[in-house]
């Protein structure tokens, strides 16, 4: 069932914190439609590492960027025609993802997209700046986090026992990604000011959706 009124709730944090799973969870507990934004920033890295354009290659990702054509299909990625839901959830992927997300033109070429899907509500948006650059209003902001080793043995349970890294070296990789999205000098990784803090490591998936629902009720002054 659908919550009134239309709330726009934004869910942030780092890799492997699981957002992807809870802010699932919690669009289908509302109602509420469901926006992967890291997904639209990883299939930006496909067709960067298709057309062989360097990460700092401010011409070519803007070319790139002006000839994307991204749509959602049944929960399913499509760009240029291609579903690349499942091509794009490699590690290599996700390194690269997180240097383009980086360039303002690249940044700038998704915010209205993202923007204009939030537009009338009933959303809950997943990402790493969701709440302090894209959508500074939204109603509710979470800021979802865990250690690094919870995280990494996350994702080493999600790419089916590592998928050819140990989790030594996956662990690396988040250490890495980390660094390189809180850093960086456009939109850093970061909670905002108003956010709900939220601390995953040991915690179940469902614990932390009935943590965000009560908030939401508390918002809404729901029994």
């Amino acid at each position: 069932m659908v919550l009134q009124p239309t709330l726009l709730i934004t869910i942030d944090g780092p890799a492997g914190a699981g957002k992807t799973t809870v802010s699932k969870m919690l669009a289908r507990e509302m109602g509420y439609r469901y926006l992967d934004t890291g997904a639209l920033y990883r299939a930006v890295a496909y067709e960067v590492r298709a057309a062989g354009i360097r990460p700092d290659d401010d011409s070519g990702l803007e070319s790139i960027c002006d000839h994307l054509r991204l749509s959602l299909e049944e929960n399913r990625l499509v760009s240029n025609g291609i579903d690349i839901s499942d091509r794009i959830r490699s590690p290599e992927i996700s390194m690269l993802a997180s240097a383009v997300s980086a360039r303002p033109v690249v940044r700038q070429a998704l915010l209205d997209i993202q923007r204009k899907i939030g537009r009338d509500g009933g959303l809950v948006a997943e990402g790493r700046d969701m709440g302090t650059v894209v959508f500074p209003e939204a109603d509710l902001k979470f800021f979802l986090d865990a250690t690094v080793r919870q995280r990494a043995l996350r994702r080493y349970e999600q790419y089916d026992k590592g998928n050819g890294q140990t989790l030594e070296q996956i662990e690396h990789d988040i250490r890495c990604r980390d660094e390189n999205d809180s850093s960086r000098d456009i939109a850093p990784l970061k909670p905002a000011d108003d956010a709900v803090n939220i601390d995953s490591t040991t915690m179940t998936a469902r614990q932390v959706v009935d943590l965000m629902m009560a908030r939401v009720r508390e918002l809404l002054e729901l029994p």
